[in-house]
C-alpha cells in the first residue's frame, strides 16, 4: 500500500478448491442385456436424459465455485479517508490520519465507534457520479442536436437556393430553345433568298469567263492587227507617212486605247460606304501633303501652349472637406427637375432654383459632352453628328463647327488657359484644336479601340485619356515623339510643328534646335552610330540629320504622310512606314 492510498472496501473469496471435488465414481457394465426396440428406445431416452442433467448439475456446480466479489460498507474512518482524499484536504486527512492511529494504539477507540457508514451515503455517491455522466452525455448529444439542427438549415437553404437555381436555368433553357426554334425559322426563310443569290452568282460568274474570253479574242484580234500594220510599215518604208499609212496609224491607235477605256468605263461604280468612308480620311491624312506655296509658315494665329510652371495654385489650397460632406447623411436631395427627354450625360442649368440658361440647337444627333470655357463665355459640344461645336453663350449662337472627327465624339474639355480644345472620339483618336486659328493642329493616335475620355492636367499641358482598351494614356501635345541615343546620352524629340530638338541629358536645356517645318514631325530615331537622325514628316519624305553640323538632306517616295522610321541594328538600312500604307526600306 502506498502511503498516499488508502482502502475503502473489502473483498472476501470462498476457500472451496476445485480441484478436491469429490467425483461418484460410475460403474461400467460390460454386459448389456439384449432389449426389444420400444424397450432400446426408452432406455436410449433415459440415458440422454441422465446426461443433460449430469451436465446441468455440472455447470451449477462450476458456476458456484467462482469467486463472488462481496461488497462490504466501509467504515466510518475508510469513509471519512474517502472523502478528505477526494476533495483534496491532505492535510487534514494526515492529522486525522495521524491522531486516529495514536488514538487506535492506544486503545481509546471503542468498536460502537468505528460503525459502518450507511449503504446511502455510498449510493447517494453513486447517484451523483451517474448524474454528472448522464449530464456530460446530455450536454454532448445537445450539442451534437443543435450541430445537427445547423446543418439541416444550411441544407435546407442550400437545396433551396439550387431549386431556385434550377428553376432559373430552366427557363433560361426554354428561352434558348424558343429563341433557336425562332431563329431555325427565321434562317429557313433565308434559303430561298440564299438560293437565287447562289444562281445569280454562278450566272455572273459564267457571263464573267465569256466576257474574259471575249476579251481575250479582241487582245488577240489586236495584237494580229498591230502586227500586220507593223510589217505593212517596214515595207512601205518612207511611204508610211503617206495618207493611207496615218490612217492605219490611226486605227491602231483606237484599237490600242478601246481596253483601256473600257476598263475606264468599268472603274466608275459609285463607292459604297466603307469605301467613301476610308478615301475621306485618306483625303484628311493627304492635307498636309498638299503642295504649298514658297515661303510657307505655320498659321500666324496658332497659339502657343504655355511653359510649365510646376506650380498648381490648387495645392495652396490647404481645407479640409466641409463637415457635412464627411459626415453619414451630410448630403440631402434639394431640388429636382426634368431636363430633356431622353438620358442626360452634361448639365447646363442654374443652381438651385434649375432655371435652364442657354438651349442650343444644332447637333443633328444626341450630345455626348459639354464643357465651359475658363473665363465662362463659350461652351463646346460634341455628339453623336461627329461634330465639335463652339457656343457664343452672350449671343446664344453656334461661333463655329469643326468636323475633322468621323464618327461619335463622346468627350471634350478646353485646356486651362482658354486656347485649345481636347476632344475624344470612337474613330479611335484624340484630336487638339487650336481656337487661335480655329483648326486641328494635332491627331492623336494610339488607343486601339474608342478613345472614351479626354481631360487636361490642370495648369498644365499634359493631357489623360482613357479607351475601351482598357488603357490610360498621358499626352504630351507639345512634343510628338522622342528618342534616346544608343550610347544613352542625348534625347531627341520633334513637335507638331516639326522642330527638332536635341537635348544633352545632363544638362536642363537644349544643346541644339532645327525648323524642319511648316509641316509636322511624327517620328524621330537614332543610327546605331548616334551621328545621324531620321525624323518622319507629314510632307511625305523621310528627313536626314546631321547630328554635329545639322545638315539636311531627304528620302523622298512615300505618297502620303510618314509615321513611323528606323534604324536597323546595323545601320546598313533604313525602315520607313507612312499614311499611304507601305513600308519602304532604304539602302
Amino acid at each position: 500500500m502506498d502511503d498516499n492510498k488508502y482502502t475503502v472496501s473489502f473483498e472476501q473469496l470462498p476457500d472451496e478448491n476445485p480441484s478436491e471435488y469429490n467425483y461418484e465414481e460410475v460403474p461400467v457394465e460390460d454386459d448389456v442385456p439384449a432389449m426389444d426396440n420400444d424397450e432400446e428406445l426408452v432406455a436410449t431416452v433415459r440415458v440422454l436424459q441422465e446426461a443433460a442433467d449430469d451436465d446441468t448439475a455440472m455447470t451449477e456446480r462450476a458456476a458456484a465455485a467462482r469467486p463472488v466479489l462481496i461488497t462490504c460498507p466501509p467504515s466510518v474512518d475508510d469513509f471519512v479517508r474517502s472523502f478528505l482524499l477526494k476533495i483534496g484536504m491532505q492535510r487534514t486527512l494526515d492529522t486525522f490520519q495521524a491522531e486516529f492511529f495514536e488514538l487506535q494504539q492506544k486503545g481509546q477507540l471503542r468498536e460502537e465507534d468505528l460503525f459502518d457508514v450507511p449503504d446511502i451515503y455510498a449510493r447517494n455517491q453513486q447517484l451523483d457520479d451517474q448524474l454528472k455522466v448522464m449530464r456530460h452525455e446530455r450536454d454532448k448529444y445537445k450539442a451534437a442536436s443543435m450541430a445537427a439542427r445547423e446543418m439541416y438549415v444550411k441544407l435546407r437553404n442550400e437545396r433551396d437556393y439550387h431549386r431556385m437555381n434550377h428553376r432559373r436555368v430552366m427557363q433560361e433553357k426554354n428561352k434558348l430553345l424558343d429563341d433557336i426554334k425562332l431563329m431555325k425559322r427565321h434562317y429557313a426563310a433565308y434559303e430561298p433568298t440564299l438560293e437565287q443569290l447562289r444562281h445569280k452568282y454562278e450566272v455572273a460568274m459564267k457571263e464573267k469567263m465569256l466576257s474574259k474570253l471575249e476579251r481575250d479574242r479582241a487582245m488577240g484580234q489586236v495584237a494580229g492587227l498591230q502586227s500586220t500594220l507593223k510589217s505593212l510599215e517596214q515595207m512601205r518604208g518612207s511611204s508610211a507617212q503617206r495618207p493611207a499609212g496615218g490612217g492605219g496609224a490611226g486605227d491602231a491607235a483606237e484599237l490600242r486605247a478601246a481596253p483601256t477605256a473600257g476598263g475606264r468605263a468599268g472603274g466608275g461604280r459609285e463607292l459604297t460606304g466603307k469605301e467613301q468612308m476610308a478615301e475621306r480620311r485618306r483625303a484628311e491624312a493627304r492635307q498636309d501633303v498638299a503642295n504649298l506655296p514658297a515661303g510657307y509658315v505655320r498659321h500666324p494665329k496658332d497659339k502657343d501652349f504655355p511653359k510649365d510652371r510646376g506650380i498648381n495654385p490648387a495645392l495652396a489650397n490647404g481645407r479640409g472637406a466641409p463637415v457635412h460632406l464627411t459626415r453619414s447623411g451630410g448630403l440631402k436631395l434639394s431640388n429636382t427637375w426634368e431636363a430633356h427627354e431622353a438620358a442626360v450625360e452634361a448639365a447646363l442649368w442654374s443652381l438651385p432654383g434649375g432655371e435652364c440658361q442657354f438651349t442650343g440647337e444644332g447637333h443633328s444627333q444626341w450630345v455626348s459632352s459639354a464643357h465651359f470655357h475658363p473665363s465662362g463665355s463659350q461652351l463646346v459640344t460634341g455628339g453623336g453628328d461627329n461634330l465639335v461645336k463652339l457656343w457664343d453663350l452672350h449671343v446664344g449662337e453656334c461661333l463655329h463647327t469643326f468636323n475633322e472627327h468621323s464618327s461619335a465624339v463622346w468627350s471634350l474639355q478646353y485646356h486651362w488657359t482658354g486656347n485649345f480644345i481636347a476632344s475624344a472620339s470612337m474613330d479611335n483618336t484624340v484630336r487638339v484644336f487650336d481656337l487661335g486659328s480655329v483648326r486641328c493642329r494635332q491627331i492623336l493616335r494610339g488607343h486601339a479601340e474608342s478613345v472614351n475620355s479626354v481631360s487636361w492636367l490642370p495648369h498644365g499641358n499634359l493631357l489623360l485619356t482613357c479607351s475601351a482598351d482598357k488603357t490610360l494614356l498621358v499626352w504630351d501635345p507639345r512634343v510628338n515623339h522622342a528618342a534616346f541615343s544608343p550610347k544613352g546620352d542625348t534625347v531627341a524629340s520633334v513637335d507638331s510643328f516639326g522642330f527638332l530638338k536635341v537635348f544633352d541629358v545632363r544638362a536642363d536645356r537644349p544643346k541644339s534646335a532645327l525648323d524642319l517645318g511648316p509641316h509636322a514631325a511624327n517620328c524621330v530615331a537614332f543610327d546605331p552610330s548616334s551621328t545621324l537622325l531620321a525624323v518622319a514628316s507629314n510632307d511625305a519624305t523621310v528627313k536626314m540629320i546631321e547630328v554635329a553640323t545639322g545638315g539636311v538632306s531627304k528620302l523622298e517616295g512615300h505618297e502620303d504622310s510618314v509615321q513611323f522610321c528606323s534604324f536597323d541594328q546595323h545601320g546598313d538600312c533604313l525602315i520607313s512606314a507612312g499614311s499611304d500604307r507601305t513600308v519602304r526600306v532604304w539602302n
